[in-house]
């Protein structure tokens, strides 16, 4: 992207925030969040980042400046997060380097349970307004009518393409998921390989802290045993892999989950895979995670402890 297609805002935002103006893109990614990665005219890198300001922002731009005070593998902030128009608006500095954790192995699961470890632990010492709303992808705790929780771009396609397999096992998840009462902490609710970069077999950097949620301790473990493996577009884990860094976890934060917190924690492995199931679906993308939830999703909710078989077909 060449510097006069930046957004209009961002330059006189860069002198007055970071003390200079940009004078060359370095890379832009867009997702839920316009990322620009520029050189300002000091010579220093930074990343900005701007998303639309749902009020979850300022608390997740916080947390990442408190791990990084700690010591924690991520991107320090340089400035809070702040309102430009109808976006959030921060900046962080560039850590480039590192290389995707490939593989989805329980040996690989072990490795992320570690990072995930350690990263719940640190926040626990974090104190900061609960990030709410969640992040779509774990509202399991939405207070809407539907099974879903409210998504504009999602809810004004046509429903019917959502396979029925795909719907029995949101339900059941989502009801394994309602009927715990256990605290709620901060944790790292898209913890994909995707966001992760490692070097000479250590977590180099964590990156996307716009994705922290308040979802309980074993939910957020469980999500994140279902999503350590995924890259773009995401899928689902093997179960073994799951189990490896479910049971990985307990030993490095030292404890063990209660029966209820396991089965809360295999609901939540589930759930992000039906979320991008139901999207792949309405989109007509490739069904990766449509496929994983009819391969595992019965054998998940088992370990949840949820009743019934999933229906193998499909409503298109």
């Amino acid at each position: 992207m060449p510097l006069d297609a930046l957004p209009d805002w961002l330059p006189a935002w860069c002198a007055d925030r970071l003390g200079d103006e940009p004078v060359d893109v370095l890379f832009t990614r867009q997702g839920m969040s316009a990322v620009f990665g520029l050189r300002l005219a000091g010579g220093r890198d930074a990343v900005v980042k701007a998303r639309e300001d749902d009020g979850r922002a300022a608390s997740c731009v916080a947390a990442q400046a408190r791990l990084a005070e700690r010591g924690f593998p991520c991107a320090r902030p340089l400035t809070p997060a702040v309102r430009v128009g109808a976006l959030a608006v921060h900046a962080e500095e560039f850590r480039p380097g590192g290389e995707p954790l490939p593989g989805d192995s329980p040996e690989v699961a072990v490795r992320c349970a570690a990072v995930f470890a350690r990263l719940v632990a640190e926040l626990a010492e974090v104190s900061v307004a609960p990030p709410l709303p969640n992040p779509r992808w774990v509202r399991w705790d939405h207070t809407g009518p539907g099974l879903w929780p409210a998504i504009g771009f999602l809810d004004d396609r046509d429903q019917r393409a959502v396979p029925a397999h795909v719907l029995d096992a949101a339900r059941r998840a989502r009801a394994r998921l309602l009927a715990a009462d256990l605290p709620r902490v901060l944790g790292h609710a898209d913890f994909e390989a995707q966001n992760l970069r490692w070097r000479d077999g250590e977590v180099l950097v964590v990156h996307d802290w716009d994705s922290l949620a308040w979802q309980p301790e074993a939910a957020l473990v469980g999500a994140a045993s279902g999503a350590y493996a995924s890259h773009s577009p995401p899928t689902l884990a093997p179960i073994a892999g799951s189990a490896a860094f479910l049971a990985a976890y307990q030993d490095f934060r030292g404890r063990r989950f209660t029966a209820a917190e396991l089965a809360v924690a295999w609901a939540a492995s589930l759930w992000p895979a039906v979320h991008n199931a139901r999207w792949e679906a309405l989109h007509g993308t490739t069904p990766l995670c449509c496929d994983a939830v009819r391969a595992q999703a019965a054998e998940r909710l088992r370990l949840a402890g949820g009743a019934g078989s999933v229906s193998g077909s499909a409503r298109r």
